[in-house]
C-alpha cells in the first residue's frame, strides 16, 4: 500500500467513523473514539468484505460505505462486549 492509499485510508475511515457513530445510538462512543472505530473498521472493510464477496464497487462513494459497514459492525461489537 502506498503512502497516498493509506492516507485516503485514513480519511475515509474517519468520515465512516463519524457516520457509524451517527447510525449506531447508544454505543456511543464520542466523536474522537468513533472515528478512531472508523479507521479500525475501514481497515476490517477492506479485508473482510471482498473475501464475503460483498463488493459495492469502485470509487470514494463505495470506500466510504464500505468502511461504514465495518465501522459500525465493530461499534456493535464493541458495544455488546462494553454492556457485560
Amino acid at each position: 500500500m502506498t503512502a497516498e492509499g493509506l492516507i485516503i485510508l485514513l480519511l475515509v475511515g474517519a468520515i465512516a467513523g463519524w457516520l457509524a457513530g451517527m447510525i449506531v445510538t447508544g454505543f456511543g462512543f464520542g466523536l474522537v473514539w468513533n472515528i478512531i472505530i472508523g479507521i479500525v473498521g475501514a481497515f476490517l472493510a477492506s479485508w473482510l468484505l471482498p473475501r464475503l464477496g460483498i463488493v459495492i464497487g469502485g470509487g470514494i462513494v463505495a470506500a466510504i460505505i464500505n468502511a461504514t459497514i465495518g465501522a459500525v459492525i465493530l461499534l456493535l461489537i464493541i458495544g455488546l462486549i462494553r454492556r457485560r
